[in-house]
């Protein structure tokens, strides 16, 4: 028998037992955290898993198996042309209305694809970061400078972090520059005219599916909202059509599933989810029963699921356990936090970089949570701080960015992130 072997299981065993024993159940502010946790991931298996991460995996895996890897390392690779990877990679964003953990799956398609470390990083803060809504109404809730510093900083930050990224592990990108030059060409089984117009479906898709209600009843924006699922419809028509035509997806299958989805929508016009729904269920149904690549698009969504969604959930759970709800108090006090950010010190601006880095933001929800700081005396540099830092970092992404780039590389692209947010907050606070 092993005893050093038995002698680590019954440690493991013992501290358990004594985590069990000593369990403050019956306090009130731990009981408040578990249904905190609990409450925050409901609301995230509500309002993100069907519509947000969902198409998000299936665009990841349409990437690992339509974009040839010579495209990707033409535009992003490893020895791409500087200028244009950072700045596709920058302004990502812009088109891409999504949350830190959203991305996630894009930002593992395109690396496991030959993808640089430093545009990939780029692309990785700028996706959540750049989002047009977002710094919209940051501007119109807390103010014009703090809008423009954000738009500015956030496409300013994806840039160095992705160069600095890319000069500290420098010996490794050069090690993958020289394995993607004996990479054969690969034969093109369509135009890119073709893969064009089917990534802008699924893109199209989860951006109006996820479209946020606007503060005001008129205007661009509300009118968008008011259109979100006529508009999310129509690219999922286009996006039926070229299955069947491009990809030789039997027709009767994605009749049959158009035919269920209207169906339900029509039925059920105050629950557009479950039109959703069976919309996902259908296209899983017939990719996942094709043959070629069809089949291998599903496979390698899947697989991103697999790797990414447990490790979400797991993060989502803590992240409500720590810091709870908007408006609601996990284990850490929220004044503990007001506190801490007052003023534009030095630690005021670690502090909210650190936080904001660590909190979960679903998209747009940093605003009212920042105007509410502001209103118990947070100065305007560490506001920009948490907002450079909120949006692009959360623990739930912590968690599944270090199963794709490892501990390394993650430990030093948070801790960029946070050096970042507190100096840029230490200049804007200096000056507003």
């Amino acid at each position: 028998m092993n005893w050093k072997s038995e002698w680590k299981k019954l440690a493991l065993i013992a501290g358990l037992f004594l985590v069990f024993f000593y369990l403050p159940v019956g306090n009130e502010r731990f009981d408040g955290a578990v249904l905190e946790a609990l409450h925050l991931a409901k609301w995230y298996a509500q309002e993100h898993v069907l519509l947000c991460l969902i198409p998000a995996f299936f665009i990841a895996g349409a990437i690992a198996v339509f974009v040839s890897q010579a495209s990707v390392m033409k535009y992003l690779g490893a020895r791409a042309n500087k200028i244009l990877a950072y700045g596709v990679a920058s302004v990502s964003g812009t088109i891409l209305a999504v949350c830190s953990c959203t991305v996630l799956p894009l930002f593992a398609g395109i690396y496991r694809m030959g993808a640089g470390l430093g545009p990939a990083t780029a692309f990785l803060y700028a996706g959540p970061a750049i989002n047009v809504l977002a710094v919209a109404l940051t501007a119109r809730v807390l103010g014009l400078e703090l809008g423009i510093a954000r738009a500015v900083g956030a496409i300013i930050f994806s840039i160095v972090i992705g160069v600095l990224m890319h000069v500290i592990f420098l010996q490794e990108e050069k090690n993958k520059a020289a394995a993607q030059m004996l990479l054969p060409d690969e034969e093109v089984t369509r135009p890119l005219w073709k893969n064009a117009l089917y990534f802008a479906s699924m893109v199209g898709i989860l951006v109006f599916a996820n479209w946020g209600k606007a503060e005001q009843s008129a205007g661009l924006w509300a009118s968008i909202y008011n259109s979100k699922w006529l508009l999310t419809s129509g690219f999922s028509l286009a996006l039926a059509v070229m299955l069947v035509l491009w990809f030789d997806i039997k027709w009767w299958k994605v009749g049959l599933t158009a035919t269920l989805t209207a169906g339900l929508a029509l039925a059920f016009p105050e629950q557009p989810m479950l039109a959703f729904a069976a919309a996902v269920i259908g296209l899983s149904w017939f990719t996942s029963t094709d043959k070629g690549e069809n089949a291998e698009w599903f496979s390698s969504s899947w697989g991103f699921a697999k790797q990414i969604m447990p490790l979400l959930l797991l993060g989502v759970l803590i992240a409500g356990a720590l810091l709870g709800r908007v408006g609601h108090e996990g284990l850490i006090p929220a004044e503990w936090v007001s506190k801490a950010v007052g003023g534009n010190s030095l630690s005021a601006n670690f502090v909210a970089s650190f936080a904001g880095a660590f909190m979960y933001f679903a998209t747009l929800t940093e605003v009212p949570i920042l105007q509410g700081l502001i209103g118990n005396g947070m100065g305007k540099g560490p506001a920009l701080a948490l907002l450079l830092a909120g949006p692009a970092l959360s623990l739930p992404n912590m968690l599944v960015i270090r199963s794709v780039l490892g501990t390394k590389k993650t430990a030093v692209f948070i801790a960029l992130v946070i050096v970042m947010a507190t100096c840029s907050g230490m200049i804007f606070g200096t000056f507003f």
